[in-house]
């Protein structure tokens, strides 16, 4: 299905393939030979998607371009089942495993690997052919890698990564944190009543 949001339609390459139930909306660009396979859900949420050419995304991936930051994804790259990417950049030759998650402002550099549910945290850089291992999440540039049972130390991250003021424009110290992330977040999706179906 494919939805014309913020006046903008997305643009398929006729070589590619599009499986009738995912979804593609607004400024999304798909390349010649890319395959969007069943469930997956590209849109392009006030700044664009590009998916280069043999890009593959797989059964219920999301991707997900904000106004601060877009979406590129570099030929030949593979987005596994059930993964995600947020404003972020990945060059050519990615592998992202099912599961894994690449957040706002993120980019990831030719041929790494993010493997099954490792996470790729806001502003994190990985340098060309970076591994993250399973369940691991990368932090900062220059990147640190961390096993899952760092939990202190990735949690002494979350302040200086500040998620919810970046992405959401509400200080992490808010009493009503929730609240008001899910009235402004709410108001922008809201965008979405006047889409249009173009396919």
């Amino acid at each position: 299905m494919q939805f014309e949001h913020l006046g903008a339609r997305p643009r398929i390459h006729p070589d590619a393939v599009v499986a009738p139930t995912a979804v593609i909306s607004g400024d999304v660009t798909i390349g010649a030979g890319a395959q969007v396979l069943h469930g997956a859900i590209i849109t392009a949420e006030g700044g664009p998607v590009v998916l280069g050419e043999h890009v593959i995304v797989m059964e219920n991936a999301l991707i997900r371009a904000t106004a601060a930051n877009a979406v590129r994804i570099g030929d030949h790259t593979l987005v596994g089942t059930l993964a995600s990417v947020a404003g972020a950049t990945l060059d050519e030759e990615v592998f992202l495993a099912s599961g894994a998650r690449v957040f706002n402002g993120a980019r990831v550099g030719r041929r790494c690997e993010v493997r099954i549910n490792a996470i790729v945290h806001r502003h994190t850089v990985l340098p060309e052919r970076t591994v993250v291992p399973i369940g691991w999440v990368a932090v900062g540039d220059p990147v640190r890698l961390l096993s899952p049972d760092r939990h202190e130390e990735i949690g002494a991250a979350q302040p200086e990564l500040d998620f919810p003021g970046y992405v959401f424009g509400v200080d992490r110290d808010t009493p009503d944190l929730m609240v008001q992330l899910t009235e402004r977040y709410g108001t922008s999706l809201a965008r979405h009543a006047h889409d249009r179906r173009v396919d």
